[in-house]
């Protein structure tokens, strides 16, 4: 199975880079990985550029003009570039445990679409936390007492627990999600209607109950480290919320303003 990671971002360069030396030191590496940019300015394409030639594995970076918070738009834009039979949705801020892509293999089946966990970082520990630390347990246990991570019962990896499915919105995070492709371009991706932070993951969600799937999910597996910071601006929420709320009265499931315009 020919896995892409879709890593989203804004502005981040350092972040960035530790999420993808964190791909990096994989136990099974990606396929590609594509950079699905929001309109990040030089600093970010000079990073990308000067981590390209160390990268063991293929990286594309998809940019687009800075005019507002258009996550959905390019996560499209990269989905098209992308080449996967699976594909993984990543935040530029989110530090993968090295089993990370080993996992969402595993976990992956027919029928479903996969929805990570995630560790929080505090925001004293995001600026020094590296891949190093995300897979040393003995280092995890000190941030877990001195009470730099939160959701910290999912440092444990233990891949013998069985997953869990449902048709939950609680929860659903674009951060780490994971599809295959031909499930994504069936619901025609992100709906580009969503504009400014919030619930374009839920709405796509829906729209995978609606065509059949469910969702997959494990405690244990999969995990990545969400380092910390500043709280998006919601001044879209609640049209955001009303356009969610429309899909959920009807019984729609291909959005028309999505991968096929």
């Amino acid at each position: 199975m020919k896995v892409s990671v879709i890593i989203t971002t804004y502005n981040r360069p350092d972040a960035l880079i530790k999420v993808l030396e964190g791909l990096k030191h994989q136990t099974r590496l990606p396929d590609e990985v594509i950079i699905a940019d929001d309109g990040s300015g030089p600093e970010t394409k000079d990073e990308i550029s000067r981590f390209t030639g160390k990268a063991p594995y293929p990286l594309y970076h998809v940019w687009q003009e800075d005019r507002v918070f258009r996550a959905a738009e390019i996560r499209n834009k990269a989905i098209e570039k992308s080449s996967g039979t699976y594909l993984i949705s990543l935040d530029g801020d989110c530090i993968p445990e090295k089993h990370f892509i080993d996992d969402h293999v595993l976990l992956a089946e027919k029928g479903y679409f996969y929805q990570g966990k995630r560790v929080i970082v505090s925001k004293g520990l995001s600026p020094t936390l590296t891949h190093k630390e995300v897979n040393s347990f003995p280092a995890l246990m000190r941030y877990f007492l001195s009470g730099k991570i939160s959701n910290s019962h999912h440092i444990v990896r233990l891949p013998m627990l069985p997953a869990w499915s449902s048709s939950s919105l609680n929860g659903i995070r674009s951060c780490n999600m994971g599809f295959f492709r031909e499930d994504i371009f069936s619901v025609n991706g992100f709906n580009q209607n969503f504009v400014g932070w919030g619930r374009e993951d839920s709405e796509l969600a829906v729209r995978l109950f609606r065509y059949g799937l469910r969702r997959k999910s494990h405690a244990f597996m999969a995990i990545c480290y969400h380092l910390w910071h500043q709280e998006n601006e919601r001044d879209r929420l609640s049209v955001n919320d009303e356009l969610l709320q429309k899909l959920i009265e009807s019984d729609e499931y291909f959005c028309p303003n999505g991968l096929i315009r």
